[in-house]
């Protein structure tokens, strides 16, 4: 049974999310925004293109005082990060200290996350590599597989393997594990590999890692999940449409799945705060048409 059941959850606090919340809240959905602040605008010493500001603004204070509008509006802010989504009747939306239920969601996380810096990577895409464990979990069965990333990204989706092979490896390729205490207590699950990762071997398909240091290690898989999940990452688990690299959409910023919108740098459009704003507006019109007709059915 589901205690709390948001109208509105919003993955990113960004211009697009936060300027979705605005809307959101004004017309009274019950509105939650999930996010850490490491929007790039953070470090963006002047803005001087943005619409009524007749002075440079700092990103800082544009997302503060954007912040400070929607929580007076009535906006719930935490900071947290998603790391996956499942719907069924309404949608779950999984962060890394508790889960969250809502009837509609935004997918505004930002531009889609950088690849792994692991050279030859793109040869082994679909024959080996994979970025998607709800699609390709299941043809590794008992099989040995590795998850390339270390933070919590990668050991929720290290977490998901279990359901098929407990033969996981988890590879920092030399970074340092970055690992909330939500997720500790499961590192003892896997093997850990902080080795700076020289490339991959294989002939039809992926067969193992090179190192730099000249020691290699048979993998069957590997699951790239390198640093925090994506809106990219998240359409590939759900079966979202794709437009290239990034998430498509309709005129009212809704994604084929229904409930599920987007808005901001992962939709592809001119990386702007004036068009993330303007498409968090329109993506809460569609979210708020759609929460009044779940109500309807009630």
């Amino acid at each position: 049974m589901i205690n709390l059941l948001y109208d509105a959850i919003i993955i990113g606090r960004g211009p697009a999310g936060i300027s979705c919340a605005i809307y959101t809240s004004r017309a009274n959905l019950k509105t939650l925004v999930i996010g850490k602040n490491e929007s790039a605008l953070f470090k963006a010493e002047k803005i001087e293109n943005y619409y009524g500001f007749e002075m440079p603004v700092s990103g800082r204070s544009l997302l503060e005082t954007g912040e400070k509008q929607a929580l007076r509006l009535g906006a719930e802010i935490i900071a947290d990060e998603a790391v996956g989504i499942d719907k069924a009747e309404h949608f779950t939306v999984y962060c890394i200290n508790g889960e969250y239920h809502g009837r509609s969601v935004l997918l505004a996380p930002g531009a889609p996350a950088v690849k792994a810096p692991v050279k030859g990577i793109e040869d082994f895409e679909g024959r080996g590599v994979s970025y998607c464990t709800t699609c390709d979990g299941f043809f590794y069965r008992n099989r040995k597989v590795g998850v390339l990333g270390y933070a919590d990204y990668a050991v929720h989706e290290a977490m998901e393997l279990l359901s098929f092979t407990r033969d996981i490896t988890l590879y920092t390729n030399g970074k340092e594990l970055d690992i909330s205490p939500a997720y500790r207590e499961y590192m003892d699950t896997f093997r850990v590999n902080t080795k700076r990762i020289k490339g991959l071997y294989g002939q039809d398909f992926l067969e193992g890692i090179d190192f730099e240091d000249g020691t290699k290690e048979a993998a069957d898989g590997l699951f790239v999940a390198y640093g925090s999940a994506s809106g990219v990452n998240f359409a590939m688990k759900m079966g979202i449409l794709m437009n290239g690299n990034n998430i498509a959409f309709n005129e009212r910023m809704e994604t084929n799945i229904e409930g599920l919108f987007t808005a901001g740098d992962c939709t592809g459009v001119f990386r702007q705060i004036s068009v993330a704003v303007g498409q968090g507006a329109l993506a809460a019109r569609g979210m708020i048409e759609h929460v009044r007709k779940q109500r309807g059915k009630k």
